[in-house]
Protein backbone atom coordinates (compact mmCIF):
# COMPACT_ATOMS: atom_id res chain seq x y z
CA UNK A 1 0.00 0.00 0.00
CA UNK A 2 1.17 3.57 -0.93
CA UNK A 3 2.40 5.76 2.37
CA UNK A 4 -0.37 8.07 2.76
CA UNK A 5 0.55 11.04 5.40
CA UNK A 6 -1.14 14.63 6.81
CA UNK A 7 -1.08 17.33 3.70
CA UNK A 8 1.13 20.27 4.54
CA UNK A 9 1.30 23.65 3.13
CA UNK A 10 3.73 23.21 0.51
CA UNK A 11 0.84 20.24 -0.83
CA UNK A 12 -1.40 23.07 -1.16
CA UNK A 13 -0.45 23.67 -5.37
CA UNK A 14 0.23 19.97 -6.34
CA UNK A 15 -2.80 18.61 -5.05
CA UNK A 16 -5.13 21.12 -5.93
CA UNK A 17 -3.84 21.43 -9.91
CA UNK A 18 -4.42 17.33 -9.15
CA UNK A 19 -7.80 17.38 -7.80
CA UNK A 20 -8.30 19.93 -10.82
CA UNK A 21 -7.42 16.89 -13.16
CA UNK A 22 -9.93 14.24 -11.47
CA UNK A 23 -12.55 16.35 -11.37
CA UNK A 24 -12.20 17.64 -14.75
CA UNK A 25 -15.08 15.68 -16.20
CA UNK A 26 -17.16 15.24 -12.79
CA UNK A 27 -20.75 15.63 -13.44
CA UNK A 28 -21.44 17.97 -9.95
CA UNK A 29 -18.23 19.93 -11.56
CA UNK A 30 -19.85 20.37 -14.63
CA UNK A 31 -23.01 21.60 -13.59
CA UNK A 32 -21.02 24.54 -11.84
CA UNK A 33 -19.02 25.04 -14.95
CA UNK A 34 -20.34 24.16 -17.82
CA UNK A 35 -17.88 25.56 -20.26
CA UNK A 36 -15.06 23.44 -20.32
CA UNK A 37 -12.09 26.13 -21.02
CA UNK A 38 -13.87 28.04 -18.12
CA UNK A 39 -14.09 24.51 -15.46
CA UNK A 40 -10.06 24.19 -16.04
CA UNK A 41 -9.32 27.77 -15.52
CA UNK A 42 -11.71 28.20 -11.72
CA UNK A 43 -10.79 24.32 -10.52
CA UNK A 44 -7.49 25.34 -9.00
CA UNK A 45 -9.11 27.93 -7.28
CA UNK A 46 -11.92 26.21 -6.27
CA UNK A 47 -9.82 23.29 -4.92
CA UNK A 48 -6.69 25.95 -3.24
CA UNK A 49 -10.48 27.26 -1.32
CA UNK A 50 -11.34 23.62 0.01
CA UNK A 51 -7.77 22.56 0.86
CA UNK A 52 -7.23 25.63 2.98
CA UNK A 53 -10.97 25.27 4.44
CA UNK A 54 -10.42 22.04 5.50
CA UNK A 55 -7.05 22.72 7.57
CA UNK A 56 -9.06 24.08 10.48
CA UNK A 57 -12.29 21.36 10.16
CA UNK A 58 -10.85 17.99 9.64
CA UNK A 59 -7.74 16.20 7.78
CA UNK A 60 -6.48 16.49 4.57
CA UNK A 61 -4.30 13.27 3.75
CA UNK A 62 -2.03 12.83 0.38
CA UNK A 63 -0.05 9.80 -0.65
CA UNK A 64 3.80 10.46 -0.64
CA UNK A 65 3.80 11.04 -4.80
CA UNK A 66 1.05 13.59 -4.60
CA UNK A 67 -0.92 11.01 -6.91
CA UNK A 68 -4.37 10.87 -4.62
CA UNK A 69 -5.77 12.86 -1.92
CA UNK A 70 -8.38 12.97 0.52
CA UNK A 71 -10.20 16.16 2.59
CA UNK A 72 -11.77 15.76 5.42
CA UNK A 73 -14.31 17.37 7.79
CA UNK A 74 -14.82 16.40 11.59
CA UNK A 75 -17.78 15.60 13.45
CA UNK A 76 -19.99 18.88 14.17
CA UNK A 77 -17.28 20.76 11.57
CA UNK A 78 -19.08 19.76 7.97
CA UNK A 79 -21.06 22.78 7.36
CA UNK A 80 -19.32 25.84 6.08
CA UNK A 81 -19.95 28.66 8.95
CA UNK A 82 -21.11 32.05 7.68
CA UNK A 83 -18.30 33.82 9.26
CA UNK A 84 -16.23 31.60 7.14
CA UNK A 85 -18.03 32.09 4.16
CA UNK A 86 -17.58 36.26 4.97
CA UNK A 87 -14.04 35.75 5.52
CA UNK A 88 -13.67 33.79 1.98
CA UNK A 89 -16.27 36.14 -0.35
CA UNK A 90 -13.48 37.63 -2.39
CA UNK A 91 -11.69 34.43 -2.86
CA UNK A 92 -15.47 32.43 -3.50
CA UNK A 93 -16.09 35.23 -6.39
CA UNK A 94 -12.62 35.00 -7.98
CA UNK A 95 -13.18 31.14 -8.12
CA UNK A 96 -16.45 30.90 -9.01
CA UNK A 97 -17.67 33.99 -10.77
CA UNK A 98 -20.86 34.15 -12.45
CA UNK A 99 -21.09 30.20 -11.71
CA UNK A 100 -21.65 31.24 -7.94
CA UNK A 101 -25.41 31.03 -8.09
CA UNK A 102 -25.08 27.13 -9.55
CA UNK A 103 -22.47 26.50 -6.37
CA UNK A 104 -24.79 27.68 -4.19
CA UNK A 105 -27.19 25.55 -5.76
CA UNK A 106 -25.50 22.11 -5.30
CA UNK A 107 -24.19 23.22 -2.10
CA UNK A 108 -27.73 23.70 -0.89
CA UNK A 109 -28.56 20.21 -1.80
CA UNK A 110 -25.89 18.42 -0.36
CA UNK A 111 -26.52 20.17 3.15
CA UNK A 112 -30.44 19.28 2.76
CA UNK A 113 -28.78 15.37 2.44
CA UNK A 114 -26.65 15.02 4.71
CA UNK A 115 -27.43 12.82 7.72
CA UNK A 116 -28.27 14.30 11.24
CA UNK A 117 -25.84 13.37 14.34
CA UNK A 118 -22.05 13.21 14.17
CA UNK A 119 -19.90 12.36 11.35
CA UNK A 120 -16.42 12.20 9.49
CA UNK A 121 -17.45 13.73 6.04
CA UNK A 122 -15.13 12.68 3.39
CA UNK A 123 -15.60 16.39 1.70
CA UNK A 124 -12.91 15.40 -1.53
CA UNK A 125 -11.19 12.38 -2.57
CA UNK A 126 -9.14 12.30 -5.85
CA UNK A 127 -6.92 10.22 -7.76
CA UNK A 128 -4.79 12.05 -10.63
CA UNK A 129 -6.39 10.19 -13.78
CA UNK A 130 -2.49 9.24 -14.95
CA UNK A 131 -2.09 6.97 -11.53
CA UNK A 132 -5.38 5.85 -11.59
CA UNK A 133 -5.76 1.53 -11.62
CA UNK A 134 -2.99 1.88 -8.94
CA UNK A 135 -4.95 1.70 -5.82
CA UNK A 136 -3.79 5.00 -4.54
CA UNK A 137 -7.31 6.55 -4.53
CA UNK A 138 -8.21 3.41 -2.02
CA UNK A 139 -5.11 3.86 0.22
CA UNK A 140 -5.99 7.30 0.54
CA UNK A 141 -9.13 6.60 1.81
CA UNK A 142 -8.04 3.77 4.15
CA UNK A 143 -5.85 6.34 5.67
CA UNK A 144 -8.60 8.63 6.67
CA UNK A 145 -10.87 5.77 7.72
CA UNK A 146 -8.15 4.18 10.12
CA UNK A 147 -7.41 7.90 11.17
CA UNK A 148 -11.09 8.59 11.71
CA UNK A 149 -12.24 5.27 13.44
CA UNK A 150 -14.21 5.51 16.65
CA UNK A 151 -17.94 5.68 17.28
CA UNK A 152 -19.21 8.36 14.56
CA UNK A 153 -20.10 7.05 11.37
CA UNK A 154 -18.44 8.01 7.72
CA UNK A 155 -20.16 9.62 5.28
CA UNK A 156 -19.79 10.90 1.70
CA UNK A 157 -21.93 11.95 -1.93
CA UNK A 158 -20.71 11.52 -5.04
CA UNK A 159 -22.16 12.26 -8.77
CA UNK A 160 -20.45 9.67 -10.27
CA UNK A 161 -22.27 6.66 -10.66
CA UNK A 162 -19.02 4.57 -11.37
CA UNK A 163 -17.62 5.39 -7.99
CA UNK A 164 -20.00 3.34 -6.10
CA UNK A 165 -18.28 -0.04 -6.45
CA UNK A 166 -15.12 1.40 -5.77
CA UNK A 167 -16.67 3.11 -1.64
CA UNK A 168 -18.85 -0.51 -1.67
CA UNK A 169 -15.47 -1.78 -1.33
CA UNK A 170 -14.24 0.51 1.31
CA UNK A 171 -17.32 -0.42 3.75
CA UNK A 172 -19.80 2.25 2.50
CA UNK A 173 -23.51 1.76 1.77
CA UNK A 174 -26.25 3.98 -0.39
CA UNK A 175 -28.68 5.32 1.82
CA UNK A 176 -30.21 7.55 -1.02
CA UNK A 177 -29.93 8.74 -4.65
CA UNK A 178 -31.51 12.40 -5.35
CA UNK A 179 -31.29 15.29 -7.95
CA UNK A 180 -29.85 18.79 -7.52
CA UNK A 181 -33.22 20.86 -8.59
CA UNK A 182 -33.10 23.07 -11.79
CA UNK A 183 -31.08 20.54 -14.16
CA UNK A 184 -28.30 19.57 -11.75
CA UNK A 185 -26.73 16.21 -11.24
CA UNK A 186 -27.62 12.89 -9.43
CA UNK A 187 -25.85 12.43 -6.39
CA UNK A 188 -25.56 9.09 -3.95
CA UNK A 189 -25.33 9.23 -0.82
CA UNK A 190 -22.99 6.89 0.88
CA UNK A 191 -23.08 6.06 4.53
CA UNK A 192 -19.96 3.88 6.50
CA UNK A 193 -21.02 2.71 9.89
CA UNK A 194 -18.65 2.62 13.19
CA UNK A 195 -18.94 -1.15 13.46
CA UNK A 196 -16.83 -1.43 10.12
CA UNK A 197 -14.08 0.26 11.85
CA UNK A 198 -13.50 -2.12 14.21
Amino acid sequence: MSEVRVAAGADRAPVTQMLSRAFADDPAMSFIFPDPADRARRLPRLFALLFDSDRATGMRLVTAGGEAATLWRGPGRVHTGRLEMLRNAVPMLAAFGRALPRALALSDAIGAHMPSGDFWYLHVAGCDPVAQGKRLGGAAVRAGLTRAAGRTPCYLETATEANLGFYAGLGFEVTREWLVPNGGPRFWSMLRSPDRNS
